[in-house]
């Protein structure tokens, strides 16, 4: 694919949120960030050129690629990034971009790299989204992917005993809430495979995802034993977080020195400046203000 998307499928926006501090900073989330962080280190390539950090929020984990020379954060928020680069600061290093995942706003094959932590899972058409991201993979980058499983450990035990409706083992996605969705590890298995990208290690994580556990027991006895068990994601995947790192097959053509942004709407080459501009293509206007490129598609009146 070498275009991007026409589809609009819906979009959950965080805009105006608090996320990094009432969900992580005060929902007691320290076990569930230090065992991601020991996910990405185990999957991340010690070094690489551009990365891109889809679904970036507020930057929790941006610090976490620093073998990447330079990392695009992108976020559907405006307000997310703000707050990412507060929390990051300018730097020739980091680059903020609002936009949809869907409608991914860079030329063919850009990146070695690219994750996307806790993102999937508000994606109600994960196939679209995996393909939006392949286009911007150059051939053989890694993609890190995490998405929230259907069938762990609690899911089954609640839906074996009564008192969950939906199956666990079906493949379909559950949307638990709106615009939140739980996936069958086959399932986005089968999407990555469908969308040119061949699997390399999967790691289960966030076992002990349990309050009375957190509460009662020490966190560091915890991490360390989810540490010691992520490896069983290569063989049964029950814990609430799959892991996966994929590789990019197939060849594409590769990005032209200097070409970096490509409209979201029309696919025409874009200069990468710090200022807005009008797509030659569509005629469309995409803004640049406060350190963030707004490409997202205003809806018609």
């Amino acid at each position: 694919m070498t275009e991007p998307s026409t589809s609009t499928p819906p979009v959950c926006s965080y805009e105006g949120s608090d996320y990094q501090q009432s969900f992580w900073e005060a929902g007691q989330r320290q076990y569930e960030d230090a065992v991601e962080a020991i996910a990405l280190k185990r999957l991340l390539p010690p070094k690489g050129e551009l990365l891109l950090e889809l679904g970036a929020g507020a930057g929790r984990n941006t610090l976490r690629y620093g073998g990447y020379r330079r990392v695009v954060l992108l976020d559907y928020s405006r307000t997310q990034l703000l707050q990412a680069r507060e929390r990051l600061g300018d730097s020739p290093c980091y680059t903020y971009i609002a936009a949809d995942v869907y409608r991914l706003p860079f030329v063919t094959s850009l990146f070695d790299g690219a994750t996307m932590i806790r993102t999937l899972h508000h994606m109600a058409e994960p196939g679209l989204a995996l393909q939006s991201v392949r286009r911007v993979l150059a051939q053989d980058a890694i993609f890190i992917l995490e998405f929230a499983n259907k069938r762990n450990l609690k899911a089954v035990f609640r839906y074996l005993s009564g008192k969950q409706a939906w199956n666990p083992f079906s493949p379909e996605q559950v949307e638990f809430a709106a615009l939140n969705f739980d996936f069958h590890p086959k399932t986005i298995r089968r999407l990555l495979a469908q969308n040119d990208f061949k699997i390399e290690r999967q790691l289960a994580v966030s076992y002990f995802r349990v309050g009375w556990l957190k509460q009662h027991l020490p966190l560091g006895f915890l991490v360390g034993l989810d540490s010691a068990l992520q490896w069983t994601g290569a063989f049964a995947q029950y814990s609430p977080s799959i892991f996966t790192r994929a590789r990019a097959l197939g060849a594409a053509p590769k990005a032209q020195p200097g070409d970096f942004f490509a409209c979201p709407v029309c696919g025409a080459t874009l200069a990468e400046s710090a200022s807005s501009q009008t797509c030659p293509g569509c005629g469309n206007l995409w803004e640049y203000s406060e350190g963030i490129y707004d490409f997202r598609i205003k809806p018609v009146a």
